[in-house]
């Protein structure tokens, strides 16, 4: 593990363990950054259930997987998009029109673009998952 990007780790650790089809990873450390993301994903139905585990350190999350991630990952530089260019990102980062998710954080929290986009209000672009 790198940790120079705690959520760019967490998310290749939740892809790499679905590819080898095990259904439970652990991720630390955990970030409330981290907790929101895993949120999202739960919300969007691509994890099932995940929980904050306390270790003395910096605690760690379990989360239970699908097996319905193909890929998911950080975006780095974390690019600021506006209510009205989400388009242009989704095709930037996801394989198809309405497929997939890309997490934003906004004045609103952290939230899917298709949340972002309802509300109209745009943030910084963290991560996609398809």
């Amino acid at each position: 593990m790198s940790l120079n990007d705690p959520l760019a780790d967490a998310l290749s650790h939740i892809k790499n363990t679905e590819r080898v089809g095990k259904m439970e990873c652990e991720i630390k450390p955990a970030s409330k950054l981290i907790g929101n993301v895993l949120g999202v994903m739960q919300e969007g139905g691509y994890i099932d259930e995940f929980e904050f585990v306390e270790d003395g350190k910096a605690g760690l999350f379990k989360v239970k997987l699908r097996g319905k991630i193909n890929n998911c990952n950080a975006i780095k530089p974390r690019f600021y998009v506006r209510a009205k260019e989400y388009e242009k990102w989704e095709k930037r980062f996801l394989p198809a029109r309405d497929f997939g998710l890309l997490i934003v954080t906004t004045s609103k929290g952290v939230m899917a673009h298709e949340k972002a986009i309802e509300a109209g209000i745009g943030g910084q672009l963290l991560a996609f998952v398809y």
